[in-house]
C-alpha cells in the first residue's frame, strides 16, 4: 500500500468512526489491516488489526469512565473467541484504570495502552 493510500484510509477511519477510528488509524499507519466494529460470539470489539500472522483485538475506552476488572475480563473473552491478542486502549485522560482491573489485565495477559488525544 502506498503512503497516499495509507493516509487516505486513516483519514476515512477518523471521519467515519470518531475516536475509535482515530486509534485504528494509528494501526493502519503501522502497517496493520484493520476491521472496524468486529462482532464475535461474545460481543463487539472496537477493531481487529492483522499483520504478518499477528491478530490484535482492541477495545477503545474513552470519556470519563472507571475501567473495572469486568471490562478487562470481557475483552479477554472476546479476544479468545477469535484467537487474538487482547489490547485495551485508554484514549485521552478520561478513563481511569482501577487496581483490580490492572491485576486482571496481568492475569489474563491483556495489554493496556494509553493514547493521549
Amino acid at each position: 500500500m502506498t503512503l497516499a493510500e495509507i493516509v487516505f484510509q486513516a483519514r476515512k477511519l477518523e471521519k467515519r468512526y470518531g475516536v475509535e477510528g482515530k486509534v485504528a488509524a494509528r494501526y493502519v499507519e503501522a502497517g496493520y489491516s484493520v476491521t472496524m466494529l468486529f462482532d464475535t460470539s461474545k460481543g463487539r470489539i472496537s477493531f481487529v488489526a492483522k499483520k504478518a500472522g499477528e491478530v490484535i483485538a482492541a477495545d477503545v475506552v474513552y470519556g470519563k469512565i472507571r475501567v473495572t476488572s469486568e471490562i478487562v475480563e470481557k475483552l479477554a473473552e472476546k479476544a479468545a473467541s477469535i484467537n487474538a491478542k487482547p489490547v485495551l486502549i485508554l484514549y485521552g485522560g478520561g478513563p481511569e484504570l482501577t487496581e483490580e482491573a490492572l491485576k486482571a489485565a496481568k492475569e489474563k495477559n491483556v495489554a493496556v495502552k494509553r493514547i493521549r488525544g
